[in-house]
């Protein structure tokens, strides 16, 4: 057997494919409109509800859907001192950390500044808007939910 001739061995080609977008299309109608648990067709009108077992599409549990409310804005203004904004939305203890957290961060500050002619006082506004967001997008514990809808 001589290795200088090819008649013995095939030929094998590959073809690689990178998968499209037209191969992988989320928009399938037959998943996109079909119940998750009984598979059965669902009404266009009314997508998220199965009228054959009952099913209902809740929203995702990390969707925050509270945002923008009065009592929001009143812990944001709160905020002013940190922590004052978290106690008042039901997180006492967060609150507490955070009005601690803003006496050592005060005095990282101060110490900041001193070797940069001033400029680390400019670290306490980023503390502070940081609590302020962090206060505006937490959920309200002090009230309760609204009902949900069937």
């Amino acid at each position: 057997m001589s290795l200088g001739n090819d008649s013995n061995f095939e030929t094998i080609t590959l073809k690689l494919v990178m998968p499209t977008i037209q191969d992988t299309s989320p928009c399938d109608e037959a998943v996109a409109f079909t119940c998750p648990l009984c598979n059965a067709p669902l009404i266009a009108e009314h997508p998220a509800e199965c009228t054959k077992c009952d099913w209902v599409a809740e929203p995702a549990r990390n969707a925050i859907t509270h945002l923008g409310t009065f009592r929001d804005r009143v812990a944001v203004v709160l905020s002013v001192v940190p922590g004052l904004g978290h106690m008042y939305k039901g997180y006492k203890l967060t609150g507490g950390i955070c009005t601690l957290g803003a006496v050592f961060a005060v005095l990282a500050c101060a110490v900041a500044a001193t070797f940069t002619a001033g400029f680390g006082m400019l670290l306490l506004p980023i503390y502070w808007a940081g609590t302020m967001l962090h206060v505006y997008s937490i959920e309200d514990r002090c009230i309760a939910p609204p009902p949900k809808m069937k």
